[in-house]
């Protein structure tokens, strides 16, 4: 049976593991499978790990990779983790994309933290996938914005309408 949503991962904050407080963070194993499987998703997904780094690492080819197996999935909506310091300029590289519902998010404290907005994010994309019509997305903060008019307010650490 094909999955009804596709999760591809590609690092980002979400993924982050600190060891102690004089380590650099490493993007770690994805979260995504065992916050589903503690949300009690009954939804078909499937989970395909794409790439492991932080947004700001990311180049052209890292872009076009995400856009390829997008494009490439079988399946019509697609969920993609996402560092939020690039996610709009991924979104923008997705936009081409037709007949597709795709929906990008992200943390901005990682997964593996009691605090997190990790869970959250991925219940609004989770979502989003299902009821939001074909184009591209970004769920943050507790919205769905259209990707084209969001961006990342650094100073409030916030997405934000344009």
């Amino acid at each position: 049976m094909m999955a009804d949503i596709l999760v591809l991962t590609t690092g980002g904050t979400i993924d982050k593991l600190y060891f102690d407080a004089l380590s650099e963070y490493k993007i770690g194993d994805s979260v995504v499978d065992r916050l589903l499987a503690i949300a009690r998703v009954k939804k078909p997904f499937r989970v395909q790990g794409l790439i492991r780094k932080d947004s700001l690492e990311l180049d052209d080819a890292d872009r076009a990779s995400i856009v390829k197996a997008t494009a490439e999935a079988p399946e019509n909506h697609i969920i993609i983790t996402h560092g939020t310091d690039t996610m709009t300029e991924t979104a923008k590289a997705l936009a081409g994309i037709k007949d597709k519902t795709i929906v990008l998010f992200g943390a901005l404290a990682p997964a593996r933290f009691a605090e997190s907005d990790a869970t959250f994010n991925l219940g609004m994309a989770f979502a989003t996938a299902q009821i939001a019509p074909a184009g591209v997305w970004i769920a943050m903060n507790g919205t769905i914005f259209p990707a084209d008019r969001v961006r990342k307010d650094r100073a409030a650490n916030a997405f934000v309408p344009v």
